[in-house]
């Protein structure tokens, strides 16, 4: 096989964000399985940096063992952007016109785009994350016949664009990270020649813990539900936080809630005492604490999938989601690894039931467990991505 290039706006290993972490342990996976590849990526830091800066130097580099080939950006019209984006985060359709504007005015390289098209002989597949970037829809013109996309679909408006499922019907092969995803794309766009396959995202299995080590180390005695990920409006943190203030409230018991990872919440006055905000923690203690936990809450409605609801399994804890999010909602049902909620009173139903059946609870973590390992343990995960690439490169070439 040819070597594989992969394409995404931004590259590096420190980058936050779940496509770019989700490529960064892909890529790695499949070189150490003896996959070819390489990184094509701009020469921009990351997602919350300027687009018109090229922070890195283009060419051929070496990002610990994978080799990362950036081009410079085309500069852009930030404010023409801004604009027709604003529309879309209002859930506002764009004219035809405007659809033009939004890519062409997000980030781009025309340098990237003539090396792929001067380049495709060498390459067996161009694979592109996620969908609504500038590289991927003008790289994925270049050579539809190799393009692979990973796109990380969620339900909102820019899906529905015209110019995207004009584009995207035409690509040789899609990954989907759930189920759900899949099931959302087929009615929007024509994928009837398209090869497509659920593979989802791979997971190191092999996790450690110590409750004792938490215990000593925060001193948190009491029962407590954790809340993993980022601390902002996005991952509907506040639903969590007025459910747990309402909890407390009507049921008055000792459990605790503690938040590990960034950003900040305005916190109410009366339950300050029972909520701890740990900020960022390393790997090993977010584990431990997992561990320690009763549950783990995961209350976002948008997820293209959930690296923590699989942690959690890890750890042998159950999950509570938000039944709004189809993704996190199909993985607790499929595994019966955990509850969901709609509202208060089957969020307090959950974590009562929960609290009060303890083997019920352990019995949940333990079918998780069961179900990350045989889904997305990283050899399975690495063996069907070995596949499909195969299977759409003797199909379209």
């Amino acid at each position: 096989m040819k070597k594989i290039g992969f394409v995404i706006p931004w590259y590096g290993e420190d980058i936050p964000g779940g496509a770019e972490m989700e490529l960064r342990g892909l890529v790695h996976h499949l070189k150490d399985a003896g996959m070819e590849l390489e990184i094509l990526t701009t020469c921009v830091k990351e997602f919350t940096s300027d687009w018109n800066v090229n922070y890195h130097r283009d060419g051929l580099t070496d990002v610990n063992g994978i080799a990362v080939r950036r081009f410079k950006v085309r500069k852009r019209d930030t404010q023409a952007f801004d604009g027709v984006n604003t529309k879309l985060m209002n859930g506002q359709m764009l004219t035809k016109d405007e659809e033009q504007t939004f890519v062409r005015e997000m980030v781009n390289s025309d340098a990237l785009y003539e090396y792929m098209e001067k380049h495709k002989d060498e390459y067996g597949l161009y694979v592109f994350i996620p969908y609504m970037f500038g590289t991927t829809y003008h790289g994925s013109l270049v050579c539809p016949q190799k393009t692979v996309l990973i796109p990380c679909f969620h339900d909102e408006t820019y899906i529905y664009m015209r110019i995207f499922r004009e584009a995207y019907s035409k690509v040789a092969g899609i990954i989907y990270n759930a189920r759900p995803e899949y099931d959302l794309m087929q009615p929007i766009y024509d994928l009837e020649h398209t090869e497509q396959e659920v593979i989802g995202v791979g997971m190191d299995t092999d996790i450690r813990y110590d409750k004792e080590r938490f215990y000593a180390k925060y001193d948190i005695r009491d029962p407590f539900i954790v809340y993993a990920g980022r601390k902002d409006e996005g991952k509907n943190i506040y639903t969590l936080i007025r459910y747990f203030e309402k909890y407390k409230e009507r049921i008055g018991n000792n459990l605790k809630l503690v938040l590990i990872g960034g950003g900040k919440v305005e916190i109410p006055d009366g339950i300050k005492g029972d909520v701890h905000d740990l900020g960022f923690v390393d790997r090993q203690d977010k584990y431990d604490i997992i561990a320690a936990s009763q549950l783990l809450c995961q209350p976002s409605k948008n997820e293209s999938f959930s690296i923590v609801i699989m942690e959690s399994w890890l750890c042998g804890r159950p999950a509570l989601v938000h039944q709004n999010c189809e993704v996190t909602k199909h993985f607790v049902q499929d595994s019966n690894g955990g509850l969901y909620f709609s509202n208060y009173m089957e969020f307090e139903g959950c974590i009562n039931y929960i609290l009060t059946h303890p083997e019920e609870a352990e019995m949940m973590g333990e079918n998780g467990c069961h179900y990350v390992k045989e889904h997305f343990d990283w050899p399975v995960v690495v063996k069907k991505y070995q596949d499909f690439f195969k299977r759409v490169i003797e199909k379209y070439q």
